[in-house]
């Protein structure tokens, strides 16, 4: 066998250099493949990328959405044609993929080799697997409880449903093992069911179509390419309970009036680069259960990502800016990712696999009860690449975490795959608060980062002081979802777009005890000013024609929305009050 592997050696060291500088173009990975395999699956990524480079200056998300998809499709389409012909012309099978053009193909050397020749083709990498975050812990807990779980009361979640937003008109998206869609914490927030049928339809989407190796067998208790939400673990219901389980007494998620979608993306815990990239992509435009008919007005708003591809899984610097470009895409497509940072602390420079460590990931660690980091909650910074990033960037409750699991059950489970879906939850009650964030993904995390309660170490990771804050342990601190909202809600007027604007200044929110309005031209007619309950109900009306005061006095704290007419123009803000 020795001599054997060394004459395959030598002879693959003499195809490197009579193939030339296009060998270079096959990452290294894929030829350890053919090595050891005689064949690999791999991604052909070609050299045509779509110009997104205008979708920042793009409002409302599902303009931005259809932008993105629209650019992304039809590069791939014209950019793929011709190798597409050529591939079926050899009776070799491929996978299209648009969100990042790329087409999907198994191998063997002469195949690779003819790819990796032709002048369109950037580089040919191999088809990583991923994995979950496995729970450093898990307990089986019982029902019910009479009190918003612990993670909840912690990032205070609970004093934003004090103001009457719950996640409201908000979607947010989850690939991970699946989802027991019928568990009652979880039903009646899948966008699939109506209260009295369901409609898979663009709200779920199966990426598993095969066995997958790393499983001991090929026996999946839900099956392949199935049509309707199943979870062949249990991982994926828990972690969407958190962000939006509610059944009577039991109060497990933050967003829990927010709906959910949802698209396996792991075999029993384990995926591959393609699941990943297909999940991606169907979130961008989701399709109906035959996948036909993209529509991306039908997207989330956020999506969590519990899972994790380590070098040892198949991801490594070589396929890094594959699965990267696609993180950016879904931000150009003014989607939220979430990512746990995973679970391989308490060392420095263990946030090391995708998603996490990008830039454009939204990535979080885990903290305890006290606010402390978990001793499994992975550190910054990111030295796998070699960008030295810093991450996490925010900390969330990820120990001992109840939610839901399949079948109706509950039980508690300890990872930064419990702490994602706090982040995930929170930021759909920040768009829920103030709906002009909708795809508006820097100002999302800029709330999120500026009001995080700020936490300091002396781990020193990434040379950190015992005063840097953010920092690699906490990043920008633990979130605080009611000072976000806060924050959110006024720093800014909100201006009716349909209504002309001559120009209006109420401040300040929060506010204590009065309003002031000034105006930033003189009125032709008398203003009416009226302020109303976040149930809709006026509980404050006055007339006025130059800058006053609005006497706040009588009104309990909480969230309300100032409302004036003058004329044809409406100026409407929503309002905190302390």
């Amino acid at each position: 066998m020795k001599y054997l592997t060394t004459f395959f050696c030598i002879l693959f060291s003499m195809i490197f250099s009579l193939s030339g500088q296009n060998s270079g173009k096959i990452a290294p990975s894929v030829w350890e493949e053919l090595l050891k395999n005689g064949e690999s699956e791999v991604f052909i990524i070609l050299k045509q990328k779509a110009d997104l480079s205008s979708a920042g200056t793009i409002k409302g998300k599902d303009a931005k959405g259809a932008f993105v998809a629209e650019a992304l499709q039809t590069t791939a389409r014209i950019s793929q044609q011709s190798i597409k012909e050529w591939l079926s012309s050899q009776n070799v099978s491929f996978t299209s993929f648009w969100i990042v053009n790329a087409i999907q193909i198994k191998g063997d050397f002469s195949l690779i080799q003819t790819l990796a020749n032709r002048p369109d083709v950037a580089q040919i990498i191999r088809n990583g697997k991923l994995s979950y975050h496995v729970p450093v812990e898990r307990q089986t807990a019982s029902g019910k409880t009479t009190a918003a779980e612990w993670g909840i009361t912690q990032i205070q979640a609970d004093q934003v449903w004090a103001m009457g937003i719950k996640g409201a008109n908000v979607v947010v998206g989850g690939q991970d093992t699946g989802y027991d869609w019928e568990h009652p914490a979880i039903k009646s927030q899948y966008r699939g069911w109506n209260g009295t049928s369901a409609n898979h339809n663009y709200n779920w989407h199966d990426a598993i179509h095969v066995p997958n190796p790393a499983n001991p067998d090929t026996i999946n208790p839900c099956g392949y390419s199935i049509h309707f939400p199943c979870d062949d673990q249990e991982h994926g219901t828990h972690t969407m309970g958190t962000m939006v389980g509610e059944d009577g007494a039991e109060q497990i998620g933050v967003a829990p009036e927010a709906q959910w979608i949802g698209v396996r993306n792991m075999e029993r815990g384990w995926g591959m680069l393609s699941t990943y990239i297909e999940a991606f992509e169907w979130f961008i435009a989701p399709t109906d259960t035959n996948n036909l008919n993209p529509d991306p007005s039908k997207a989330p708003h956020v999506i969590n990502n519990s899972w994790g591809c380590p070098e040892s899984e198949g991801c490594d610097p070589s396929n890094f800016a594959t699965m990267e470009a696609v993180i950016n895409n879904v931000k150009s497509a003014g989607i939220v990712t979430v990512a746990s940072a995973g679970n391989n602390g308490s060392s420095c420079n263990t946030v090391n696999s995708p998603a996490a460590i990008f830039q454009n990931s939204f990535s979080v660690g885990a903290t305890d009860f006290f606010d402390n980091a978990t001793g499994f909650s992975s550190r910054g910074d990111v030295t796998v690449d070699g960008s030295n990033r810093r991450k996490p960037d925010v900390v969330a409750p990820g120990l001992f975490v109840r939610s839901c699991v399949p079948g109706g059950g509950y039980a508690s489970l300890s990872g930064t795959s419990m702490a994602g879906p706090h982040v995930a939850g929170a930021v759909a009650l920040l768009i829920s608060a103030k709906p002009s964030l909708a795809g508006e993904v820097d100002s999302i995390i800029y709330f999120l980062q500026t009001t995080a309660k700020p936490l300091t170490t002396d781990e020193a990771c990434g040379g950190d002081s015992n005063t840097d804050v953010p920092n690699n342990t906490f990043g920008y601190g633990r979130i605080d979802i009611f000072e976000a909202v806060k924050a959110a809600l006024g720093n800014s007027v909100a201006i009716d777009p349909e209504m002309n604007s001559v120009g209006v200044r109420i401040f300040p929110s929060p506010a204590h005890g009065q309003l002031n309005i000034e105006f930033e031209k003189p009125l032709t007619v008398a203003a009416d000013v009226s302020v109303f309950q976040a149930d809709g109900r006026r509980v404050l009306q006055q007339v006025l024609s130059t800058k006053t005061v609005v006497n706040l006095s009588g009104l309990s704290a909480g969230l309300y929305f100032c409302k004036i007419n003058a004329g044809s123009q409406v100026y409407s803000q929503t309002i905190w009050i302390e």
